[in-house]
C-alpha cells in the first residue's frame, strides 16, 4: 500500500467538510470480501487516520503551508518546530512546544507541539491537539517485515490529532511491531512498548519550552519573520584611528625662539 500524503489527506477531508455530509468518512471497499489480519490492521489504521475534525484539518492545513514556505531556509529549517509554534501563535492558536522528560535506557526527552482549542460551550473541557512533525519515524523498526513496512507507510509524517486518536494508533502500531519483531526472531526493546511510546506525548512530566518571536519586520526568511537574536548587539571594538590634533607651540612675547632652537643656536659647530 502506498503512503497517504499529507496534502492528499487534507484535500480529501476538506472536500468532505465542504459537502456538509453528516456521516464520517467511508473507506473504499476492499475488492475481496476476505482479508487477512494484516490487511485488516492497515484498514483499521486508515480508518483512525481518516476520522478527523474540522479543527484538525485547519491546524494541519496551516502547518503544511508553513512548511512549504520555509523550504531550506537556514534557521527555519533547523528549528522547524519552533517556527511552526511561532506561526501558529501569530495566527491566533494557543500553541506550545512541549518537552517530556523520560528516565529510560535511551535517556533524553522528546519534543512535540501542543495546540489547545477553546471549548465552544462553557463547562466543556478544552480539546488538546498533539502535533508531531516527524511522526512516522517514531515507529520505525530494524529489519521490519513487509507487512509492518506497509503499515508504517500508511502513517503521515506530520501528525495532528487528539489524545484518543494517538492512543489508538500507538496501541495498534505497538502490537504490529511486536508481531514483526517476533517474526524476525528479535526481542522487543523497552522503547518499542506501548507505555514507553505513550510517554513521549502523553506523559505528565512535560515542560513547555519558551519561544520568543521577534517583532514583525520587512526582512523575512522563507516567508517567515526572523527570530529575535538573543545575543546582545554590540559595536566593534576596533574603530578607525584618528590622530590627535597637535597645536604648534607659539613664540613668546619677546620674539624669542623655542627652547629647542635656542639650544641649537648656542651649540658650537666644529668644522674640519
Amino acid at each position: 500500500m502506498g503512503s497517504l500524503g499529507e496534502e492528499e489527506l487534507v484535500q480529501m477531508v476538506r472536500d468532505f467538510i465542504e459537502s456538509e455530509s453528516p456521516s464520517p468518512f467511508s473507506l473504499p471497499s476492499s475488492p475481496s470480501n476476505s482479508v487477512n489480519h494484516d490487511n485488516s490492521t492497515t484498514l483499521t489504521l486508515q480508518e483512525i487516520l481518516w476520522r478527523v475534525t474540522g479543527d484538525e484539518v485547519e491546524v494541519l492545513d496551516k502547518i503544511l503551508m508553513y512548511v512549504s514556505s520555509v523550504g531550506n531556509a537556514g534557521d527555519a529549517a533547523t528549528n522547524l518546530q519552533k517556527w511552526v509554534v511561532m506561526r501558529l501563535k501569530m495566527d491566533g492558536f494557543e500553541a506550545s512546544l512541549c518537552k517530556t522528560s523520560r528516565r529510560t535506557a535511551t535517556g533524553g526527552g522528546y519534543e512535540y507541539i501542543e495546540v489547545m482549542l477553546k471549548a465552544a460551550i462553557n463547562g466543556v473541557k478544552a480539546t488538546r491537539l498533539i502535533v508531531d512533525m516527524d511522526f512516522r519515524s517514531q515507529f520505525e523498526l530494524a529489519r521490519p517485515t513487509p507487512t509492518y513496512t506497509d503499515l508504517i507507510n500508511t502513517l503521515p509524517s506530520i501528525f495532528v490529532g487528539n489524545e484518543e486518536k494517538l492512543n489508538k494508533i500507538i496501541s495498534l502500531l505497538c502490537a504490529a511491531a511486536k508481531r514483526s519483531l517476533k517474526e524476525r526472531g528479535l526481542h522487543i526493546p523497552p522503547w518499542r512498548k506501548a507505555n514507553h511510546m505513550q510517554s513521549k506525548w502523553l506523559s505528565e512530566n512535560c515542560k513547555k519550552v519558551p519561544i520568543f518571536p521577534a517583532p514583525k519586520s520587512n526582512t523575512e526568511v522563507g516567508g517567515m519573520d526572523k527570530w529575535e537574536s538573543k545575543a546582545p548587539q554590540c559595536s566593534s571594538k576596533f574603530s578607525k584611528w584618528v590622530p590627535p590634533v597637535v597645536k604648534p607651540r607659539t613664540r613668546g612675547m619677546d620674539g624669542g625662539g623655542s627652547a629647542l632652537s635656542s639650544q641649537f643656536s648656542n651649540m658650537g659647530i666644529n668644522c674640519c
